[in-house]
């Protein structure tokens, strides 16, 4: 998205299809509005020069590289004990665990 774009229309019905949304026009029309506005927030922020020496501080403290541990990996482990697991689910279909559906209701 260029920096300067803002979600259109088409987008954001796009988007709110994809999070099973049900909104009026006039409530999508402002949501929209609402995201553009917090877009154009964030680029004034992300134009701000800030001088290299000026130093990161965390609510006022300063906060010097090498301060907290370093992020460890994100390597996938299997778990061993899958049938276990299944054995205490209270329903399963085809080995998965089974929810019941969830009713939907209109919102006033």
């Amino acid at each position: 998205m260029n920096t300067q774009e803002e979600i259109s229309p088409q987008l954001f019905e796009h988007l709110v299809r994809l999070a099973s949304l049900q909104l009026q026009a006039s409530e999508a029309e402002y949501l929209r509005h609402e995201l553009n506005h917090q877009l154009q927030s964030i680029r004034e922020l992300i134009s701000i020069q800030i001088p290299a020496e000026v130093e990161m501080t965390v609510h006022g403290i300063p906060y010097p590289p090498g301060s907290s541990d370093d992020l460890r990996g994100d390597i996938p482990v299997p778990f061993d004990e899958v049938g276990e697991l299944l054995r205490q689910a209270p329903d399963l279909v085809n080995d998965q665990f089974a929810v019941p559906d969830v009713p939907h209701t209109t919102l006033e």
